[in-house]
């Protein structure tokens, strides 16, 4: 096709003579586009791969559990789903052929001509770039001849004017008189002798240039052009591969849809229903009509069915220890407050504020790397712009590193300062280890409401279904911090709404509540929560709960108010139970 064009006359080197630079720049374009549709079947190729990959685990992950049973009676739909899993890999199996086939043949190709093209176009622009610095040295070499002919010529014209005039001088002697004219032949013969140098140059000069821009310069453009011709056919062979290859899957694609078809119409929803019957067919009859109790003839098997259905009743009604469901949930409301809302937690229970604490010091003590992370890829890239200020200015970093170096310093003030509330919080736990906060234990195990022979009165409390305290007792355990429900005193038994250390209690309502022990606070407690109360140091209170593992022992106290009622740290109090 080049050969055809040259005759033609449609040529680079002839139409473009004059066009060195944006040819040298075309072509480099020209390559760069062609090694991208490169880079897009490479990248089109991964994304193949991936998706293969992904089909792949599609199929693993669906794929049905294996069970003798139904291997036997097998579903319809199961067995259509299984063939249709079988298709699905199958599809991905062509999908990594596709992926094969589209590196080895197609990026392969492009990558091998891309090298091709950009190796004969360094050297015909090297052959191009001697062919300008040949002629630029010839003509630098015609313009010095022009200019010394020039220099010689005004010389000449110059001496010849003395010579006329030393002729014409009758005061000069005929010496003087011959030494101009001497001068004037010398200085004749050297403008000679340039304009003939001159005449010369410039004769080889204009050989020179046609030969350069006729014949040699346009020699060098029709290779340019047949290496970019070759390029426009190679994208155009590649872009053609590539469709090559997804025609060959093709086949092979269209059966794994045929089959996925074939599966769906293998499915019968009348052999699945008979599936099912013979699965769960009992064999049984259908029972008969009931027949009419008369209530009026005692019956002593119906009087025992009916203390039975009401002993199991009760059972469903009531929970573990005898607690009913709606003091459950009483109990479990009245630990909601494990919601931290100051910063340094000192709302929260001692163990819950350990837990928030710790994971905020991790968190810091991560934000800390990170940043000190960041600040030594800042310290690395300014030695490097110091080292080599062509690859930037280290000051434009300079301030990025004050930056940095700053919130570095915040962070490591802000972690220092948790890690000591944290300390604070480790030193506050071994107050709870101490002997005195083991006084509660008798005989080896924590009192309790339920341990000090209080069963009878839990029995009445289940008679007349008041709602008295000890009823919310038992589930003190599955209010503790561990088992992650708060202490959100917001509804204590018998209080209605709102905290009872704002409302007096009753003296007749807990002449059946009997207090379990004393205490006396070892440290003073202000209430932040509402159920919980205050207590200052040196105070003497009554226990009516103890402990049950969730950090918090319930107490009362008799003001001007009346009996006031609610939750104080188990760590804070030293507590002297009855025996």
């Amino acid at each position: 096709m080049a050969a055809q064009e040259i005759e033609n006359g449609t040529t680079w080197g002839k139409e473009l003579w004059d066009q060195y630079d944006n040819l040298a720049t075309h072509t480099q374009k020209g390559i760069d586009f062609f090694e991208r549709f490169g880079n897009f079947i490479r990248d089109r190729s991964a994304i193949e791969v991936e998706y293969a990959l992904k089909l792949r685990r599609l199929v693993k992950n669906y794929q049905p559990k294996k069970s003798k049973e139904d291997e036997e009676n097998e579903f319809s739909t199961l067995i259509a789903f299984k063939n249709v899993l079988k298709e699905v890999a199958d599809l991905a199996g062509q999908r990594e052929v596709v992926a094969e086939n589209l590196q080895n043949q197609v990026l392969q190709g492009i990558m091998l001509l891309s090298k091709i093209l950009r190796e004969e176009r360094k050297k015909a622009l090297t052959q191009g770039a001697g062919l300008t610095q040949s002629l630029h040295t010839q003509i630098g070499t015609l313009d010095r001849a022009k200019r010394s002919y020039e220099k010689a010529f005004r010389e000449a014209e110059k001496a010849i004017e003395s010579y006329h005039k030393a002729d014409a001088d009758f005061h000069l002697s005929r010496a003087d008189v011959e030494k101009q004219r001497v001068n004037m032949n010398i200085r004749n013969s050297q403008s000679e002798d340039a304009k003939s140098e001159y005449a010369n140059q410039l004769q080889i000069t204009n050989k020179q240039q046609q030969q350069h821009y006729q014949i040699a310069l346009p020699e060098v453009f029709n290779k340019l052009q047949e290496l970019d011709e070759k390029r426009t056919r190679g994208m155009k062979e590649f872009i053609k591969r590539a469709a090559d290859v997804e025609y060959e899957v093709s086949p092979i694609i269209a059966r794994c849809l045929e089959g996925m078809v074939k599966a769906a119409d293998s499915i019968n929803e009348k052999d699945d229903s008979m599936i099912v019957i013979e699965k769960y067919q009992s064999g049984f009859q259908p029972p008969g009509d009931i027949p009419f109790e008369d209530l009026s003839k005692p019956d002593p098997d119906a009087a025992n069915n009916s203390q039975t259905h009401n002993s199991s009743t009760g059972l469903n009604h009531m929970t573990g220890k005898g607690t009913t469901k709606d003091k459950l949930k009483k109990r479990v409301g009245i630990f909601g407050i494990f919601t931290g809302n100051k910063e340094d937690f000192s709302d929260l229970p001692p163990t819950q504020r350990r837990k928030k604490l710790t994971a905020k010091v991790q968190e810091l003590q991560q934000k800390v790397a990170q940043e000190q992370a960041a600040s030594d890829g800042l310290m690395k890239m300014k030695g490097v712009y110091e080292a080599n200020s062509m690859l930037g200015d280290p000051r434009t970093v300079e301030e990025q590193l004050n930056e940095s170096v700053n919130r570095l310093d915040r962070l490591r003030h802000e972690l220092l300062r948790y890690q000591k509330l944290l300390e604070q919080a480790n030193n506050q736990t071994l107050i709870q280890h101490s002997p005195q906060s083991n006084r509660v234990i008798q005989n080896g195990q924590r009192s309790s409401r339920h341990s000090n022979g209080s069963s009878n009165h839990e029995n009445s409390h289940e008679d007349n279904g008041e709602d008295h305290p000890d009823d919310a007792g038992s589930l003190s355990s599955s209010a503790s911090p561990e088992s992650g429900l708060g202490t959100s005193h917001t509804s204590l038994p018998g209080s209605g709404q709102g905290s009872t250390n704002e409302q007096p209690m009753n003296e007749e309502y807990y002449e059946a509540d009997a207090p379990l022990g004393t205490c006396r606070a070892l440290y003073p407690f202000d209430a932040t929560s509402e159920g919980s109360i205050p207590m200052s140091e040196g105070e003497e209170l009554q226990v009516i709960e103890v402990d049950q593992g969730d950090g918090w022992t319930r107490v009362r106290r008799y003001s001007s108010k009346g009996w006031e009622e609610g939750f104080v740290p188990t760590s804070y109090i030293e507590c002297t139970l009855y025996a």
